[in-house]
């Protein structure tokens, strides 16, 4: 017998303009599952863009941002019905996958990744940012006892760190203006920080090299005058790691030095890991996540202490104000939604 529920969602009407609405769900159909949120990530960059609607033409934000639109790709939840032949999900499971912010949805069941005993619901909400993370870190095809640094100290700057003390990095020296956020990542594995803005950090990395600089600097902010500073900070035939896909980048500049020093510049979007893990490209998005609950299990990382923040889906509206007026004072910002 199908049944109908009625789900919250929170929803950006207009650029600047947060609201929370009501549909009605109906019960899945053959090969889909309905799930309930228990708990959903906004990511604060991203979605702090996406509100502000600022974006030049021909980017990836103008195609994705149509208003009315709906933010969130981060969330942790319950399989409360399963339709017909489906298998691998069971009334119960908890899973992780990559929806907005919304308390009920109906899914194929290939989105979604059960979440093992050993982690929690919460831990589950950063499974989507962990994939991206560790996707700039295999792109830059770091070696072993390289200096790195990390432009960028918020949501994704802590799991780049994470992955860089996993991957070996001799020293990881994070960037960010607010010291907050940077005791956070020395808590995690970062060897060295930086409390400046990365238009003044030249000379204390330098200082903190011996002036053999950076072997690879990851840019995740998504600003756009953060390139060129931090094409600065590596050493000839450097790497730097564009990880934060600013929406202007008419407002980019590269700066001196990119072709003499012989610097290459790689993106990484969170989109690139193939659908299907195959023997020549082994890391799906499925397995990335695979890693990441085991490294969270094995104690190798962690991002319970990355949550600042707690609310109700009713104050979407004075949160998302909040993060506008003052994003660094927060990193992990969950909304908790009703059970």
């Amino acid at each position: 017998m199908s049944s109908v529920r009625q789900s919250q969602f929170v929803i950006f009407p207009e650029p600047n303009q947060i609201s929370l609405g009501t549909e009605t769900v109906q019960s899945p159909g053959r090969g889909q599952v309905l799930c309930k949120a228990e708990r959903s990530l906004i990511s604060i960059g991203t979605e702090s863009y996406c509100l502000r609607g600022d974006f030049d033409p021909g980017t990836n934000w103008a195609s994705w941002v149509k208003y009315p639109f709906r933010p969130g790709y981060s969330m942790a939840a319950r399989v409360v019905e399963v339709g017909d032949e489906v298998e691998g999900l069971n009334v119960g499971d908890r899973v992780a996958l990559s929806a907005t912010h919304q308390q009920f949805l109906t899914i194929r069941p290939e989105r979604a990744h059960v979440l093992p005993d050993g982690i929690s619901t919460e831990d589950g909400t950063w499974a989507s940012l962990a994939c991206t993370a560790q996707l700039g870190v295999r792109r830059a095809a770091l070696e072993l006892g390289e200096t790195v640094g990390v432009v960028g100290a918020g949501m994704v700057g802590q799991l780049v760190v994470q992955y860089l003390a996993l991957f070996g990095a001799r020293r990881i020296i994070i960037i960010d203006p607010h010291q907050g956020r940077l005791d956070r990542a020395r808590a995690h594995g970062a060897t060295d920080t930086v409390a400046l803005d990365v238009r003044e950090a030249r000379e204390e990395i330098a200082s903190l090299t011996g002036g053999k600089m950076l072997d690879v600097v990851f840019d995740v902010t998504g600003n756009p005058a953060v390139l060129a500073p931090a094409i600065q900070l590596v050493r000839r035939l450097g790497r730097v790691i564009l990880l934060g896909d600013t929406p202007n980048p008419t407002q980019q500049f590269l700066g001196p030095g990119v072709v003499s020093n012989s610097i290459a510049i790689l993106g990484m979007h969170g989109t690139m890991s193939p659908p299907q893990a195959t023997e020549f490209s082994p890391w799906s998005h499925y397995e990335m996540t695979a890693l990441f609950f085991d490294y969270i299990m094995q104690g190798r990382m962690c991002v319970a202490d990355l949550i600042t923040h707690r609310h109700a889906p009713e104050e979407a509206p004075a949160v998302y104000k909040r993060l506008q007026q003052d994003r660094p004072s927060s990193i992990g910002v969950l909304f908790e939604w009703p059970q």
